[in-house]
């Protein structure tokens, strides 16, 4: 009786591994990562292997032999056993570390950020910021020069690439860094150039599912001033002398036939008074969030 439960028991286990091999179908190999890899990085022997993949869900340009991706950089961060593409690797030749996270067309910019600049923290590789600068705005004329305090959105959604030295987008957990980089167009890393040069900065962290094409702002957005955040009317502008005064028109000479002139008109100007503009600020505190009016 035991040699007979024996042999049913083999039996029954190699009709059950029969039965999983047809549910799972044909079997291929694929090139999968043996431990968490950084972006950036340069992929190393021992740290993929080619492994068993079912055929039929085989990801689109995906590699049988480790050593076709050995010296590959890549562009994103893997984790242990996903499957290195094509779509994940940095073209053939490219170095490792930060320049090979550049897309092309794009650059890479640094600026100097602060606890409260950098969104206490918040502001990670793979999120999105607006980059706001503070500066003195001049008017009138040549001779007389008047400046006003101006705070503008100049750049609108710029991916964070990197705080830091460090490029890992899996991190949630804030860090507070003196350098930011950001990846930007040469038009782009222009203006913020210039910005950082005749202003402060500040960093605005965006939700990154909020769809709005990158670009900058500084033709559309006219930005706040002084007088609008406290609520100030401005004073209206002095009228032409021609117009500030009521005139009598003198008409022109007339032949003795004609009727006489009409009665001038007078002109006036009224200024309609502004209603003092209301701004809020949401301000973060760790996790408190408080609102303030103005």
């Amino acid at each position: 009786m035991l040699l007979v439960a024996v042999l049913a028991g083999l039996l029954a286990t190699a009709a059950a591994a029969r039965w999983l091999q047809r549910q799972g179908g044909a079997r291929d190999l694929l090139v999968v990562a043996t431990q968490d890899i950084a972006a950036g990085t340069v992929i190393a022997a021992d740290q993929v292997r080619a492994a068993e993949w079912p055929a039929s869900s085989r990801p689109e340009g995906g590699f049988s032999d480790a050593a076709a991706v050995q010296g590959r950089v890549l562009t994103v961060a893997l984790q242990r056993g996903e499957a290195i593409t094509a779509a994940r690797l940095a073209p053939t030749g490219t170095k490792g570390g930060l320049s090979a996270l550049v897309p092309a067309g794009k650059r890479a910019m640094t600026v100097r950020v602060n606890d409260v600049v950098g969104v206490a923290g918040f502001a990670l590789p793979g999120t999105f910021v607006d980059v706001i600068v503070n500066t003195q705005a001049d008017e009138g004329d040549q001779d007389v020069r008047r400046s006003r305090a101006i705070s503008r959105t100049v750049l609108d959604r710029i991916l964070v690439l990197a705080v830091a030295q460090e490029v890992d987008r899996d991190t949630t957990k804030p860090r507070v860094v003196n350098a930011v980089t950001l990846e930007l167009t040469p038009r782009q890393a222009e203006l913020l150039d210039l910005a950082r040069s005749v202003g402060t900065l500040s960093l605005v962290l965006r939700n990154p599912a909020e769809l709005h094409t990158s670009g900058s702002r500084a033709g559309a957005d006219p930005g706040v001033t002084k007088d609008e955040l406290l609520g100030r009317v401005p004073a209206p502008a002095a009228a032409p002398s021609s117009l500030r005064r009521s005139a009598a028109v003198t008409p022109a000479p007339a032949p003795a036939a004609a009727a006489p002139p009409a009665p001038a008109a007078t002109v006036q100007l009224a200024a309609s008074p502004r209603a003092p503009a209301r701004h809020c600020v949401d301000i973060i505190r760790g996790l408190d969030k408080v609102t303030e009016c103005f």
